[in-house]
């Protein structure tokens, strides 16, 4: 730590200059050593990308939301920074490989993190005020487009593309990567995350991680309907950062008939809960 603590600073324990870094529009994705068993879900984000927000938008012992919490690398993180994690997922067998994961640093469930299994819409309603929330949800159905797959294992076991073979989260009708149309994927998005909105102190921070993507070989403006759902929730819009994933490889996707782009970032978008809320 470098710098002091304004004691006026009620959203986090971080420094002036320390914050002021993380105000740019744009991060490097970081990796560390414990992201490799995340790699057994076929879309993990990383531990070190999920502290900087978590170390932004919360104080130590505030408790952080997950709802499409997968492998558990929200809870890793909010334990690393002696925050109190909640994860929510449809999947009995991502729960298995986050609790083999938080058991590795010696975490404990329903202690320093609690992970409950079943849909949102219903675990939200059981739960008590949170202080942040960031998740990222589910592409569509884009895991169970046709295709051998793109991510590959190296030496260090890590996958440096998108992802191997065929591989998709459930079967479960509930799962947003189950739903058949965009429309009906926004739509049950949005439920989802209303019942956030709830969940959140006023004047707290939620952060939706997403790229844009294509729906039926068409590609999409994912970041502005994720913005409009959440508007349409309570939320107010406060930016976007841009995080920047320049060690993945580049596939000639369009070459040499039509231009088509290779997605080498995913945007966080950031929410706040008013202070008075509108809806």
């Amino acid at each position: 730590m470098y710098g002091k603590i304004d004691r006026r600073n009620k959203l986090n324990d971080l420094t002036g200059k320390e914050w002021l870094k993380l105000t740019k529009s744009f991060w490097l994705s970081e990796k560390c050593v414990d992201d490799k068993d995340a790699f057994k879900h076929p879309a993990p984000f990383l531990i070190k990308d999920i502290m900087k927000l978590i170390g932004l938008f919360t104080k130590k012992g505030m408790v952080v939301l997950d709802p499409f919490c997968g492998s558990g690398t929200t809870l890793i993180a909010a334990n690393n920074l002696q925050r109190v994690g909640i994860g929510v997922d449809l999947n009995q067998k991502y729960k298995q490989l986050a609790k083999s994961r938080l058991r590795k640093k010696h975490f404990i469930e329903n202690k320093d993190y609690y992970y409950k299994i079943g849909d949102a819409n219903d675990v939200l309603e059981t739960l008590e005020k949170v202080d942040y929330i960031v998740t990222s949800p589910p592409y569509h159905n884009i895991l169970k487009n046709k295709g051998g797959g793109l991510r590959t294992a190296n030496s260090k076991g890590f996958r440096t593309g998108s992802r191997i073979g065929i591989e998709y989260y459930s079967d479960n009708s509930n799962d947003l990567g189950n739903k058949k149309s965009y429309s009906e994927f926004l739509s049950s998005f949005q439920e989802i995350m209303s019942k956030c909105f709830s969940v959140l102190n006023q004047g707290k921070y939620a952060s939706i991680i997403i790229s844009d993507f294509t729906v039926s070989k068409e590609e999409i403006c994912v970041q502005k309907d994720i913005v409009d759902c959440m508007l349409k929730c309570g939320f107010d819009f406060v930016g976007t950062t841009v995080l920047l994933q320049d060690n993945k490889p580049l596939y000639p996707f369009g070459y040499p008939y039509a231009y088509k782009i290779n997605h080498m970032h995913q945007n966080i978008i950031n929410f706040m809960k008013p202070k008075k809320s509108k809806i």
